[in-house]
């Protein structure tokens, strides 16, 4: 098996999280082999500048009409190798917190949401706010992390006491380490070098902590996001790798097997439930406790 193969195998089979490092990655590294051509080719390199500006949010409200796009791809795409790098680990560390903690179906959704609440802070500060205004027209944002910032303050906000261990530092619990990078963009708004960025953060971090509001309230029950991308056309659900080459009768382990996998998966959808109601369910697994008690009867 290629590498290429072992990629591709792995990008289908893998959970939402895998999926979206994984496109990160993969948009960052398009973007550095385009650079890599017009170099060698001594073409003039002003053409990546272009792409990327055409995937980035301007802070101009008319240049967005005309690129509406760009609220989703901007989160996507990163130009420094040490900006997609740290922006990859703390997706990581911060997803894997939110996949074992709150819900693995959720996190595409406060990924999408923190990215555009990301940008809309951005936007409306560099047009409002009068140390901004006179350069608004002139900025652009890229990058993941205000969609890494939802995901550590709404997992923050729903288990705020769960402690994680740092180096050099030891066992902190999740509000303090929410808080911490929150105060950290604050301080570095000053700072004109990023002040875009600091206060994409802060916007990602607004709607995650009014996201995990809401889920642990239980007043999310798949709306808006979580249909997009419930329905997404299976490009971040997990496939199986089982495949059908013919069909014949199941013998009786067949069965017995297939009964027993069924009673676990109908046994994880009451747990669920319990835990988080009826309205948490995806579409798929009310259709299964439908036919399950359809059977019954």
């Amino acid at each position: 098996m290629s590498i290429w193969t072992e990629i591709k195998e792995s990008f289908h089979q893998g959970s939402t999280l895998t999926k979206l490092i994984y496109i990160n990655a993969g948009v960052f590294v398009i973007i550095k082999l385009l650079q890599l051509v017009l170099l060698l080719t001594g073409l003039d390199m002003a053409y990546s500048i272009i792409l990327i500006d055409w995937l980035s949010v301007p802070s101009d409200p008319l240049l967005l009409l005309i690129r509406p796009w760009t609220l989703i791809t901007y989160m996507f795409l990163h130009y420094d190798f040490f900006h997609v790098l740290f922006n990859l680990l703390y997706l990581w560390w911060f997803g894997r917190l939110f996949v074992q903690l709150v819900d693995t179906r959720k996190l595409l959704t406060i990924y999408i949401w923190g990215g555009l609440a990301g940008a809309l802070l951005f936007i409306l500060s560099f047009n409002y706010l009068p140390a901004f205004h006179p350069q608004g027209g002139f900025s652009s944002l890229l990058g993941a992390s205000a969609s890494v910032m939802a995901i550590l303050f709404a997992v923050a906000r729903i288990r705020p006491n769960f402690s994680v261990y740092l180096f050099l530092i030891g066992p902190v619990k999740l509000k303090y380490l929410a808080l911490g990078a929150f105060i950290i963009d604050l301080i570095s708004i000053p700072n004109m070098a990023n002040t875009g960025g600091h206060l994409a953060h802060i916007g990602g971090a607004l709607m995650g902590l009014y996201y995990g509001w809401k889920l642990s309230e239980r007043k999310i029950s798949g709306d808006f996001f979580d249909k997009i991308a419930a329905r997404s056309g299976g490009l971040f659900r997990r496939k199986s790798k089982l495949r059908v080459t013919h069909s014949r009768p199941m013998t009786d382990m067949e069965y017995n097997t297939m009964k027993v996998r069924r009673q676990k998966e109908l046994d994880r959808i009451l747990e669920k439930i319990k835990q988080s109601g009826y309205d948490s369910l995806t579409k798929e697994e009310k259709q299964m406790l439908f036919n399950a008690s359809q059977e019954n009867n």
